[in-house]
């Protein structure tokens, strides 16, 4: 996701070149329907000798196909293997220890925290290819991603199935995240969905996370119950892909969750959205959007342990996550609805 300002950018200053894009099926539906590629390629992610043989007949395909240059956004194993396979007279990476020499040109990324942005940190990978491509700007480059008709009707047939009309004012809020270390508190969440939905009966609230961790969603929609949000109010999605997160939260007031993909993938809309964050910092993994949108970021503040490379908890008691209340997070859903309210409406 955090690609996509970059892939505009290439075609703004070089509009007639060829750009194809690699990616594996997980992430494919974020730049399927890119109008700025040419080319999408979807590649499996196997294992074993499966893989050996898949990626044997890819770098064949790639090196056959003639590209004049390379950019490896990733850095990992199988991505840094696959730009050498290229043969690419331009090969661009990071300095990797045990791979930089796959690349022709590779560019530092120091080790350690600095507030600098991801988009910021991939863009220097194309300023090396591109040195007119200029810097950054999320209102000119933001993140984006298309949505189809297919998408689209798959979409407002969950809400169907739901019980949610257009006439309901939607809310989605994404209880799951990726690692332990980025999972606020489900009674936290549960709190939230029940100040949100109180007092609002137009409003519907999903609850939204994948499969693995739907006993997750489940349980704060219970929460949210017993704290007094109406049954009908809360509801759950836990089997969306990424095209399908992404159209509802298109049609959603307010997008609210931890820093994880589907936030990123929330920014591409022009939903108010609030993201709570704990290990990590809006200044490196904020919002790449346009600043007139609504969009709040909640955190514990400053703490001698924060950021932190995500392993080992040093306090024990995850303080960057239990340190952000409930009611921060509620007044900061406030603030993002808020410029879109009738006047004298009360937000909450």
């Amino acid at each position: 996701m955090l690609t996509t300002p970059i892939i505009r950018a290439i075609r703004r200053v070089r509009p007639a070149a060829h750009l194809s894009y690699l990616v594996e099926p997980q992430a494919a539906p974020v730049v399927i329907g890119n109008p700025n590629l040419d080319e999408v390629m979807v590649t499996p992610l196997l294992h074993g000798v499966a893989r050996l043989r898949e990626d044997a007949a890819l770098a064949l395909r790639l090196r056959r196909a003639g590209f004049d240059a390379v950019i490896d956004f990733h850095g990992g194993p199988r991505s840094s293997l696959l730009a050498f396979a290229t043969g690419a007279r331009q090969r661009i990476g990071y300095t990797i220890a045990g791979r930089g020499w796959m690349y022709t040109t590779q560019v530092p990324r120091p080790r350690g925290h600095r507030p600098r942005h991801s988009v910021e940190n991939q863009w220097d990978l194309a300023e090396a290819l591109l040195p007119d491509l200029g810097r950054p700007a999320r209102g000119r480059d933001p993140v984006e991603m298309r949505e189809d008709a297919a998408t689209a009707s798959r979409v407002e047939g969950r809400l169907r199935s739901l019980g949610i009309e257009p006439s309901h004012e939607l809310v989605v809020i994404h209880v799951g995240a990726g690692n332990l270390f980025r999972q606020w508190p489900e009674p936290s969440f549960a709190d939230v969905s029940a100040a949100l939905s109180s007092g609002r009966p137009n409003r519907r609230i999903i609850l939204t996370t994948g499969p693995a961790q739907a006993a997750r969603a489940e349980e704060v929609r219970r929460l949210a119950r017993d704290r007094g949000a109406a049954a009908p109010a809360v509801s759950v999605a836990c089997d969306l892909d990424l095209g399908e997160l992404r159209g509802l939260v298109a049609r959603a007031r307010l997008f609210l969750g931890g820093d994880s993909g589907p936030a990123h993938i929330a920014a591409t809309t022009s939903t108010p959205m609030v993201v709570v964050y704990g290990p990590t910092t809006p200044a490196v993994w904020g919002p790449w959007r346009d600043g007139a949108v609504p969009t709040e970021t909640v955190d514990a503040g400053e703490l001698p342990c924060r950021p932190c490379d995500q392993r080992v908890c040093e306090p024990g008691d995850f303080r960057c996550l239990r340190g952000v209340t409930p009611d921060m997070v509620t007044a900061a859903a406030v603030r993002a609805m808020a410029p879109g309210l009738e006047s004298g409406a009360s937000p909450v």
